[in-house]
């Protein structure tokens, strides 16, 4: 009865092997490219959401700050990241005015909401809502 369990048993593991040795190569190999791919996005987004005149942007702990050419500031960006959205976290860009209260905009950098109805935080109308609006009233 060995004989017969053993090559399978063999098989099965040689397969798995091969199977986790691709997989590693392929997670290897895509880290760095997306990697890149979220700081790209994350550089465009923090630019869209700074008020008008921002030529430079400069990281400032946990937030972004928006300067004209002169070097005074324009206005601030942060990323928050709201874990209760339905299909997994909804990471958001926000941009606000040099009082750093006064929502200028805000983009999406990952949600995973049900389409039609959770997506619609994308579109202009929804975030439209949200601008020129106090932080504290919200």
């Amino acid at each position: 009865m060995k004989k017969k369990i053993l090559p399978p048993i063999a098989s099965l593991t040689a397969i798995a092997g091969v199977c986790a040795a691709i997989l590693a190569a392929v997670d290897a190999t895509t880290k760095g490219p997306i990697a890149e791919m979220r700081a790209k996005k994350e550089t465009e987004a923090v630019r869209a959401v700074m008020p008008s005149g921002v030529t430079d942007v400069a990281k400032e702990g946990d937030f972004f700050v928006g300067m004209n050419a002169a070097g005074e500031t324009l206005g601030y960006a942060a990323k928050g990241v709201d874990p209760k959205g339905y299909g997994g976290d909804i990471e958001l860009m926000v941009g606000f005015e040099k009082d750093r209260r006064t929502v200028v905009c805000y983009r999406t950098l990952a949600a995973a909401e049900t389409p039609g109805l959770g997506m619609k935080l994308k579109t202009k109308e929804f975030s439209g809502q949200f601008e020129g609006k106090k932080a504290g009233s919200l």
